[in-house]
């Protein structure tokens, strides 16, 4: 009698896993992660100025630390959770994709686009909203004057506009969450059966470090297709003065206002440093991954599983 299908199984979310995931995002955020973040916001907040404008606006915020505005507590609160947060919500949905016949690559795609779904309104929805407030806030003019603080920041929106406020484009953050990792999932699997068939690793055989690293940073910075969703985002949640600016923004008329002022390319500002932020991620999380892996596992005593 022949044997049925491979019994299907939920692979456990580890505890080793979330931390290895934890780890690599505070590490990255806290390197390039948060410059790359503050340049892109600054450039999508202000689209009239290019790259060097947008770096000279920074720098005049504060010299290096204008760069890491927003990092403390909400780039951290961000990079710690959200990892976890996909991994259980992705792990999950991929799961019961299977189980409904989806394939392989299917099943990984759809995980990925619900985890990114549920990264954005647990996480992410607050923490962008407040690095960008942070990032556009206008600055106090008056001589002495003091800009508000971050808590002070977080304190007054949550006062005058409670928890709408608070999330605001999250609807934004979402749709970019599940562009984001279904097209990074997608076109780094296209970039990596091209590099296989180029190196003759087409049977299965693994990919060095910079190859992984190739096809994953093409998968990131071709995924920025999506910047239009991202400046949309940074404009719902920035607190630039702008007179012009109709009020009560949707994703709908932020989109329309920015290309009635902007234009087409008003919509893809800040796509240089976005593409950086990518592969930096990527670089973190393959070529350091191995290293990260071996400490996780000594410190827990557990074997990590997790895929990075």
């Amino acid at each position: 009698m022949a044997n049925g299908p491979p019994k299907l199984e939920k692979k456990p979310v580890k505890f080793s896993n979330l931390l290895l995931g934890a780890g690599l995002n505070l590490f990255e955020v806290t390197t390039l992660g948060q410059p790359l973040e503050v340049v892109k916001t600054t450039m999508a907040a202000n689209r009239a100025g290019g790259m060097a404008g947008a770096i000279k606006t920074v720098w005049s915020r504060g010299g290096v630390f204008g760069f890491y505005q927003g990092l403390i507590p909400w780039a951290w609160i961000e990079a710690s959770t959200k990892g976890a947060v996909l991994l259980f919500v992705a792990s999950e949905a991929e799961f019961y994709a299977k189980t409904f016949g989806a394939p392989d690559f299917v099943a990984g795609i759809t995980g990925g686009m619900t985890g990114g779904l549920a990264q954005a309104y647990a996480t992410m929805g607050f923490c962008t909203c407040m690095k960008t407030v942070e990032i556009t806030k206008h600055k106090a003019v008056a001589a002495g004057g003091k800009p508000p603080g971050t808590m002070e920041s977080f304190m007054q929106i949550w006062r005058t506009e409670g928890i709408r406020g608070i999330n605001r484009g999250v609807n934004a953050v979402a749709v970019r969450q599940v562009t984001n990792w279904g097209s990074r999932f997608g076109l780094s699997r296209v970039a990596e059966t091209g590099i296989r068939r180029m190196t003759g690793k087409e049977g299965g055989e693994k990919l060095s470090v910079i190859e992984k690293i190739t096809a994953s940073a093409l998968g990131g910075g071709l995924s920025a297709w999506n910047q239009p969703i991202e400046v949309i985002r940074v404009e719902l949640q920035s607190k630039t003065v702008d007179p012009n600016r109709p009020k009560n923004l949707n994703v709908a008329s932020a989109a329309k206002y920015i290309y009635s002022q902007n234009g087409m390319k008003g919509l893809y500002r800040g796509v240089t440093p976005r593409i950086g932020l990518g592969i930096w991620q990527t670089v973190c999380m393959v070529a350091l991954g191995d290293v990260a892996k071996e400490a996780v596992e000594k410190l827990t005593g557990d074997k990590v599983t997790a895929k990075h």
